[in-house]
């Protein structure tokens, strides 16, 4: 029964996503559009992370873990969209890519307003840190399959960033996870530097008076 329930459910909100993406497509919304909105949701939530204060702090995270749930609605339809209306371009791609940068960052930048305001200068570098390490395994993987067919290996993709930004919003309990984030980030690129090295290696062997 419970599988049934559940089958029946992911059916119900599978029929109305392709309901929701066709009434996209026939609308004409350029999927570029929507990517952008989801940068314009999840700026909202990073307003909520540095608005709040000790004695809200609770509800603003909330509200914004909230509001970045929200966002992902249009993460999930673009692509959809774009290829729905068959406009699937390598721009679009590339938009994306960078919309998401630019999103990720807004809400670590409100997360470093939140601790700054309350003067705590050690959660400050942390988030800091935390926002050039995710940054840096979006950074490792494009630069790398510039050079090699592929580098998937590794953890803590924009997905999982999320996952974990929401829960430590919604829970309030978002110290936990910034350091997951953080140090599964960090492996992540080590672990994506390493790959590359030795794929570039089996691929271009180093030659003499180059550097490796």
């Amino acid at each position: 029964m419970s599988m049934t329930w559940t089958s029946a459910f992911g059916r119900a909100c599978g029929v109305l996503l392709d309901t929701i993406v066709r009434w996209l497509a026939l609308a004409r919304i350029n999927p570029n559009v929507l990517t952008f909105f989801g940068l314009v949701i999840n700026t909202v939530a990073a307003f909520l992370f540095g608005y709040a204060n000790g004695d809200n702090q609770r509800t603003m995270f909330f509200y914004a873990g909230l509001v970045i749930i929200g966002s992902g609605f249009f993460d999930l339809v673009d692509g959809r969209v774009a290829r729905a209306s068959n406009r699937v371009t390598r721009f679009g791609g590339f938009f994306d890519s960078v919309v998401d940068r630019y999103s990720d960052a807004s809400l670590f930048f409100g997360l470093l307003v939140f601790y700054a305001r309350g003067n705590r200068f050690f959660y400050v570098v942390l988030t800091a840190f935390v926002m050039i390490s995710s940054i840096m395994v979006s950074y490792t993987r494009a630069r790398a399959e510039s050079l090699i067919p592929t580098c998937k290996v590794g953890f803590m993709e924009r997905p999982e960033r999320l996952v974990l930004l929401i829960i430590g919003a919604l829970f309030n309990r978002m110290t936990p996870a910034l350091w997951v984030i953080a140090v599964i980030s960090t492996l992540t690129v080590i672990h994506r530097i390493q790959f590359t090295w030795q794929q570039t290696n089996q691929i271009e062997p180093a030659q003499p008076g180059r550097a490796a």
